[in-house]
């Protein structure tokens, strides 16, 4: 296997863990971050703890797909190289924020006691995790969605319908962030979803098509290194 097709599945691989962990995530998290007055439902502080394992993993994953991409994009460009990278590890710093604040949230909530403790924090530390959430995995991932999808298809790395995907999708989901920012809808409501679907379909089929085919839009037209 060649040094560019062990990239090629790294990367893909890396791709489909940021997707399945930061589901996981979402999901694992729900029940504490939605409980209503401060009061923990049974099993929520595991489930959160979980869901904490998830990001982690989100997080180291995120900051992989910049590393491992790094020596084909320098090839493309080294500004825009440099560019995914570094926006790679931003959005995986934001992340963790987050995590910070649910494991904070966790702590409170366990010592606080029902609906006893103080719900201004506890507030608090559920609106850091939203506004991180917001940041990272919407307006930062649109921004370094860009960064990679724009030399992607200039350098025909994989077929353009992929490309233009993230190329689509990386403005629709930051112009959404934008639209929830300032109070047009939900972040988790369906205008959000439809607007990060372009988002999603362009990181499966990314990670597919490095897993399973590697650089280049098809047989006999592999550009990586021209």
């Amino acid at each position: 296997m060649s040094p560019d097709r062990r990239t090629a599945v790294a990367a893909g691989s890396l791709f489909l863990l940021t997707e399945v962990a930061a589901i996981a995530g979402a999901v694992l998290y729900r029940p504490l971050l939605g409980a209503a007055d401060g009061r923990l439902p049974q099993g929520a502080d595991t489930r959160a703890l979980l869901g904490v394992v998830c990001e982690v993993v989100l997080v180291v994953a995120v900051a992989g797909t910049g590393a491992a991409l790094f020596p084909v994009l320098r090839r493309h460009g080294e500004g825009l190289a440099l560019g995914y990278a570094f926006g790679r590890l931003l959005e995986a710093a934001v992340i963790a924020l987050g995590i910070v604040s649910v494991l904070a949230l966790v702590t409170l909530r366990r010592d606080a006691g029902a609906a006893d403790g103080p719900a201004g924090a506890d507030a608090a530390l559920v609106a850091v995790h939203d506004w991180t959430f917001l940041l990272g995995p919407n307006i930062a991932l649109g921004l370094n969605t860009v960064l990679l999808a724009y030399p992607a298809y200039r350098a025909r790395l994989v077929p353009r319908s992929i490309a233009v995907l993230g190329l689509v999708g990386g403005p629709l989901i930051c112009a959404s962030a934008v639209a929830v920012m300032f109070g047009a809808y939900a972040q988790l409501s369906v205008a959000g979803s439809v607007a990060a679907l372009p988002v999603f379909a362009w990181e499966l089929g990314l990670a597919g098509r490095l897993i399973v085919k590697g650089f280049g839009p098809g047989p006999g037209v592999v550009q990586v290194g021209t």
